[in-house]
């Protein structure tokens, strides 16, 4: 007889390691973004931001699964330290885009040997990395 409690054991949920994975993976950026004084969220903005600049708040929280509440106290911080600023749409004034300042955009080197880096830490060989974004990428993707 199946034990009715056998679903609740940490070890049979999906998103404990998905979550513990998670942590320790960001755990890794952190001394290379404190050097730089960015925080992961802000870290991944900016990847976002150095792609296409002038994006709406919408579109970027739709690009990092974050909501408005999420985003608008780590904007104002990212604003108020010089690297971004926010500027509502000339069309809609509701609309609020973000723009990288020249700091912002100053940091873009200084990030970028930070991937590799932290690559060299996680023990999986390239196909597997390349499996496990597909699988990561379709779970997004599947969630309602």
């Amino acid at each position: 007889m199946a034990d009715k409690y056998s679903s609740l054991k940490l070890e049979n949920q999906l998103c404990f390691p998905l979550y513990a994975a998670s942590r320790q993976i960001v755990s890794l950026y952190t001394p290379y973004l404190s050097e730089l004084g960015l925080t992961y969220t802000q870290y991944i903005t900016f990847m976002v931001l150095w792609e296409k600049d002038g994006i709406t708040v919408g579109e970027l929280g739709k690009r990092l699964y974050l909501d408005n509440g999420t985003l608008t106290p780590m904007l104002k911080k990212m604003e108020k330290n010089g690297l971004i600023e926010r500027r509502r749409s000339e069309e809609d004034e509701r609309v609020v885009k973000i723009y990288v300042t020249k700091e912002g955009y100053g940091l873009r080197d200084k990030c970028a040997g930070i991937p590799s880096k932290v690559g060299k830490c996680i023990c999986l060989d390239p196909e597997e990395v390349k499996n496990l974004y597909s699988v990561l990428y379709k779970i997004l993707g599947s969630v309602t």
